[in-house]
């Protein structure tokens, strides 16, 4: 299909060169302004649901803060991992 259109464009080489420039701007453009703008409501980018686990009426009467959690200083996020040592093995230092 390239060597089609290569071999339709007028002009010798200079013509060759500027009418292939031409031709991917054009297919640029009629992408960025056209195509892309038309698909966009289509794709899922902007479509972020936040969840929260904390109900919005908090049973212990506590007030919720901005994550929806209440505002208690006991209620530290727990991390399931130790943070304090790497839990990885050393790299080995063997060569195959």
């Amino acid at each position: 299909m390239y060597a089609w259109i290569w071999r339709r464009l007028p002009f010798g080489l200079p013509g060759k060169l500027i009418g292939s420039l031409l031709i991917v701007t054009g297919v640029f453009a009629l992408l960025w302004y056209v195509v892309f703008p038309w698909a966009e409501p289509l794709l899922p980018f902007d479509d972020v649901q936040v969840e929260s686990s904390v109900p919005a009426d908090d049973p212990a009467g506590g007030s919720a803060g901005v994550d929806g959690e209440s505002g208690d200083a006991d209620d530290e996020h727990e991390i399931p991992y130790d943070t304090e040592r790497n839990n990885t093995p050393p790299p080995s230092t063997t060569t195959r």
